[in-house]
């Protein structure tokens, strides 16, 4: 009877481990299939791995992650830990903001460098009733702010202007957020899944972005066999020089997309500060013009000529094909990096209209009247 009652318990202990084993597998392989979800594909500033458990991250070639979400966890060498999902954060751009905003994670943000051109009625609100603080802008910040929002970890954008010693003395760990440097329009919305990493959002951040992928990459497949491409120049002077973008930039390779040639072909990604003699003998008869600023009222044809009398000269002024957006009456840079597939089809609505349907009403950009 002992004998049988031995071989029971064996019986039912060797059932527990197979069960838990499996169960291990299972979560195991679920946990690999988000990871493998997680690791982009358009984005090349960020790379993500697992590593016995503890979620890798490695930004550009400088700063190393390990997220866990224990404390008692051994991490390789040359990686800052990082206990996840963070509760508190400080967003240092708009573009950081927007991945906070499209995944529903305001609560998150306890902190942001200025306001301007905030178009967002909850971030407005928060930062009205002192949910979240106003901690000064790069180079300039009010440490004692950047301790009262209490971050876990602070996105920073450590190649613009940078400012960041005062805020490394707090002892506050930094984590660049290099979505800006992304030269293709689904590598800037992928750092989503960057931001959903940390706050415990990947699911969510995966779900969205594959909406977005799916969304742009139809609509673009619609404009890669269209007969005509017309041409297109950006941008306007400014204090004696015209800024263009390069042929490579973000900018560009939305153009392209949207089945239009941008005027500057080189591989320069950052662009450059033209005279307005090299910048028409480049864009003169380009078939439009798209721009971008933040006029005060209503910008118009007389307004553009205004600013720079030979404007005039430019074929898309003259036969009024000038694509614009105002950023006092749009969110452009408060939410345009996380809709790239929205911000695509703005442009082929204006450069091929039958592409879209009819009554399409465009967000950012639309053909000046």
């Amino acid at each position: 009877m002992r004998g049988i009652k031995v071989i029971v318990m064996l019986g039912m202990g060797l059932l527990l481990c197979s069960s838990c084993t499996q169960k291990n597998q299972s979560e195991s392989e679920t946990t690999s299939g988000l990871d493998s979800l997680l690791s982009p594909k358009y984005a090349t500033g960020y790379q993500v791995r697992d590593s016995c458990g503890v979620r890798l991250l490695d930004v550009d070639k400088d700063y190393h992650f390990a997220l866990v979400s224990v404390d008692d966890v051994t991490v390789p060498d040359g990686y800052t830990k990082v206990r996840v999902p963070i509760k508190n954060t400080i967003c240092m751009t708009a573009l950081q903001l927007s991945n906070f905003t499209i995944l529903d994670a305001h609560d998150v943000v306890k902190g942001l460098t200025g306001t301007k051109n905030l178009f967002n009625k909850d971030i407005k609100a928060r930062v009205k009733d002192g949910r979240i603080v106003k901690i000064g802008t790069e180079g300039n910040f009010d440490t004692e702010m950047v301790l009262a929002a209490n971050p876990d970890v602070i996105f920073i954008s450590p190649f613009k202007r940078g400012g960041y010693d005062a805020i490394k003395e707090t002892g506050i760990t930094l984590v660049p957020h290099l979505g800006y440097k992304e030269l293709d329009p689904l590598g800037q919305a992928e750092w989503i899944k960057f931001v959903g990493m940390f706050i415990g959002k990947e699911k969510e951040a995966c779900e969205v972005f594959a909406g977005i992928e799916q969304r742009y990459n139809e609509l673009k497949e619609k404009t890669q066999h269209i007969d005509k491409r017309p041409t297109v120049t950006s941008g306007e002077m400014h204090y004696g020089n015209w800024h263009a973008v390069g042929g490579k930039n973000y900018l560009a390779q939305i153009f392209r997309d949207a089945g239009a040639d941008y005027v500057i072909h080189d591989e320069e990604t950052a662009g450059e500060d033209l005279e307005f003699e090299k910048m028409y003998e480049l864009a003169a008869n380009a078939d439009y013009w798209r721009i971008l600023n933040s006029f005060p009222g209503e910008f118009s044809y007389e307004a553009l000529k205004a600013s720079e009398p030979r404007n005039e000269l430019f074929k898309a002024f003259k036969e009024r094909k000038v694509i614009y957006c105002n950023m006092k009456q749009t969110p452009y840079y408060e939410i345009s990096p996380v809709e790239p597939d929205v911000l695509l089809k703005d442009f082929v609505a204006i450069f091929h209209p039958e592409l879209v349907e009819a009554d399409y009403q465009p967000k950012f950009y639309y053909l000046l009247k």
